[in-house]
């Protein structure tokens, strides 16, 4: 594990509500709520370094200077379709956010990516761009889809997921050594069929109850 370079968010509250979405006796209707909330504190704490300037207002009392983010841009992409799960959650805590989708899936039988959609903001090169998958398994479709952001034209990408695989962090460091990689949770491996071990089973099928 220590050759993988990657960024553990630890925060209590992240690890609880982690905790909930892996019990399989979590039903859809949960199981949403708590990606929604737990995307929203792993956003807070990934946003944590965004830059801030100097502004002059008001207040009820006296006149002061504060603080207000320094004009950064941020995008957002959801890899399709439990990207979808996280928008919510941080799209309220940056309401102005642009969102770009990319179509990503695993085919069952060769474990490799295919794309079959995309669709982005026109200035994703002036923005930071978080890209969400709920899990990073194989890697293989992350990588993918941020080659393809890569090629479109990004410049400042962050992957944020809720848990890993070994083989996935290693996945993404090699095709993309200057992506930082955000998750709650590096687990143990990948099983035979590519599920990580013990992860929270197949987050798409949980999230809109296609199981």
């Amino acid at each position: 594990m220590q050759d993988l370079k990657v960024n553990i968010i630890d925060h209590p509250l992240v690890q609880h509500k982690l905790t909930l979405m892996r019990m399989k006796e979590t039903g859809t209707k949960d199981f949403r709520e708590l990606l929604e909330e737990i995307s929203m504190l792993m956003a807070y704490e990934i946003t944590r370094d965004l830059p801030l300037t100097d502004t002059d207002i008001s207040t009820p009392v006296s006149a002061c200077k504060s603080k207000v983010l320094d004009g950064k841009k941020v995008g957002l992409v959801p890899i399709l379709r439990a990207g979808l799960g996280m928008v919510d959650g941080i799209v309220k805590l940056i309401p102005p956010i642009k969102i770009g989708h990319v179509g990503m899936y695993r085919d069952p039988k060769t474990l490799k990516p295919v794309e079959y959609y995309c669709k982005l903001p026109t200035d994703i090169n002036e923005r930071m761009l978080i890209v969400v998958d709920p899990m990073l398994a194989t890697g293989g479709s992350a990588a993918a889809a941020l080659s393809l952001l890569k090629e479109k034209g990004a410049k400042n990408i962050i992957f944020l997921c809720l848990v890993a695989a070994p083989e996935g962090v290693r996945a993404i460091n090699e095709a993309h050594p200057d992506i930082k990689i955000y998750t709650a949770s590096v687990d143990e491996k990948l099983n035979e069929h590519g599920y990580i071990v013990p992860g929270l089973g197949d987050a798409g099928d949980r999230l809109f109850g296609t199981l």
